[in-house]
C-alpha cells in the first residue's frame, strides 16, 4: 500500500512540475508594435504562480515637448508618475492548457484596463487578446532571444 501511495505522489508531482514548466514559456521578452508606438515588455514569474509582464524599453520616452513620458492616465493617482518605460501592462495572469487569462491588460494610451488572454501563435508570436463586453483586438507579439 506505501509502494501505491508513493508511485501516485510522484505522478501527481511529474504532472504538477509539468503543468507549471509549461506555463512557464511565457517567461521572457517579447517586442511590440502598437498605436505608433515600439517597445519591449518582460514577462516573469510572480510569487503567487501567477505571470505579470511589465515594460522595460520604449522607443519613445519623450513626448514631443521633450517631457519624460509617464502613465499619466492611470486610474490610481500614484502610479501617474511612473515612467512609460516601467508600466505594468498585464500584473496577474494565470497558465491552463495553453492559455495564460483570469487577469486584465492596462492600456496606458486611454488609462483603461481589459480582459486578457494570450496564447502562443507559434513558438515565437504571442497573441495578445484584450477584450471589454463583446469588442476585443489581438495584437501579435514577438518573442525575443534573450
Amino acid at each position: 500500500m506505501k509502494k501505491i501511495i508513493s508511485i501516485i505522489s510522484l505522478l501527481l508531482l511529474v504532472s504538477y512540475s509539468f503543468a507549471q514548466s509549461a506555463g512557464d514559456k511565457l517567461i521572457g521578452v517579447y517586442y511590440l508594435e502598437h498605436d505608433g508606438d515600439r517597445s519591449k515588455v518582460r514577462f516573469t514569474k510572480n510569487s503567487d504562480n501567477t505571470y505579470k509582464g511589465q515594460v522595460i524599453w520604449m522607443e519613445k520616452t519623450r513626448d514631443e515637448k521633450g517631457n519624460l513620458r509617464v502613465d499619466k492616465k492611470n486610474p490610481d493617482a500614484s502610479k501617474r508618475n511612473t515612467p512609460a518605460d516601467r508600466i505594468v501592462l498585464i500584473p496577474s495572469v494565470t497558465y491552463k492548457d495553453g492559455v495564460w487569462a483570469n487577469g486584465q491588460i492596462y492600456d496606458p494610451t486611454r488609462g483603461k484596463f481589459f480582459t486578457v488572454e494570450l496564447k502562443f501563435k507559434d513558438d515565437e508570436t504571442l497573441a495578445v487578446k484584450g477584450s471589454w463586453a463583446i469588442f476585443s483586438q489581438t495584437i501579435y507579439w514577438k518573442k525575443l532571444k534573450e
